[in-house]
């Protein structure tokens, strides 16, 4: 049974990553219809192999809003083969990043787009559409924005050289962004639209940050009701290497109180897991909930219990 639509915004926007933030955006997509939900997800993962442009955390978002991501391990598609991946490995060529079979179908699709002169923005609303993905997923910038983790031990690297090749066993000093600070022109006015932003439970450093880190985006959000939601809970993160990257970028713990110290002055209210509620900072509302989102009625649950808790304190 579809849950009623809420209906006290007229227009939220979601600022999301990968897995954690493709959850709670399904939850909210369930809550909102789609002319009051746009996600605006970060492109800096996005990089070149086998000479094609992969987009990890808009695929991720696009397949999740599309009911086809895989259900446990959060990224890719369920049922997917790696038939490819399989052949590669045995020529010898690069295997250590996976693209399933059909997975590669998206990015095929969206190289050619982009050697035909697409823009990224075009191509994501192309595919969302194919998929019957309806509510709008833009990405931050068109123009390529990678980011790059500076370690001591393997200089700098490419973010998925870092995350997935190397398994994110070097430790991080720094996490910089390269190319062109410009968000897409529909990201912008989402912005300038919006009547309550929530940044999802993504890595602050590597998901949100290059978000944040675009021309005008801090400035719409001091004009805005700003929502996070911790993804760290219990001191550990749900998924990824958050829990490690705290300790050696801020010199603090690991915990939902770190988060929300990252986002400084930019946060109107939290939210966070109901046994971290001490580390809710002074003076911010807060909800203290379970935000572990097991299943789709936990997405849901969690959407609409931020959507209430945004109108109550927020407006």
């Amino acid at each position: 049974m579809t849950p009623p639509t809420h209906t006290a915004f007229r227009s939220v926007v979601a600022l999301s990553g990968g897995v954690g933030g493709a959850k709670l955006l399904d939850g909210l997509a369930r809550a909102l219809d789609p002319d009051r939900l746009t996600a605006i997800v970060n492109t800096g993962d996005d990089f070149t192999h086998w000479g094609l442009h992969i987009c990890p955390d808009l695929d991720t978002v696009m397949y999740t809003l599309a009911g086809l991501s895989h259900p446990t391990q959060g990224w890719g598609l369920a049922g997917e083969s790696f038939e490819a991946l399989a052949m590669i490995r045995r020529y010898g060529a690069p295997g250590w990043f996976q693209l399933g079979d059909r997975d590669l179908g998206t990015h095929i699709a969206r190289t050619l787009a982009l050697r035909d002169g697409q823009t990224l923005s075009q191509i994501t609303d192309t595919l969302c559409r194919a998929l019957n993905v309806r509510h709008p997923i833009l990405p931050m910038a068109d123009a390529p924005r990678p980011t790059f983790v500076d370690t001591d031990s393997h200089g700098a690297l490419p973010f998925q050289d870092w995350l997935v090749l190397h398994r994110a066993a070097p430790a991080p000093r720094a996490i910089r962004f390269e190319g062109p600070p410009t968000p897409t022109p529909a990201a912008l006015d989402a912005l300038h639209r919006a009547d309550l932003v929530i940044i999802t439970p993504s890595n602050p450093y590597v998901s949100i940050d290059p978000i944040l880190a675009l021309d005008g985006v801090r400035d719409a959000l001091r004009h805005l009701p700003v929502l996070a939601i911790s993804p760290i809970l219990g001191g550990r993160a749900v998924k990824g290497p958050l829990a490690d990257m705290i300790p050696a970028l801020a010199a603090k713990p690991p915990s939902a109180r770190a988060v929300f110290d990252h986002y400084g002055d930019l946060l109107d209210a939290v939210a966070l897991e109901a046994d971290d509620a001490d580390q809710i900072p002074p003076g911010l509302p807060g909800l203290a909930t379970s935000t572990l989102m097991g299943d789709r009625d936990d997405r849901a649950r969690l959407a609409f219990e931020l959507l209430d808790f945004a109108a109550e304190r927020l407006r």
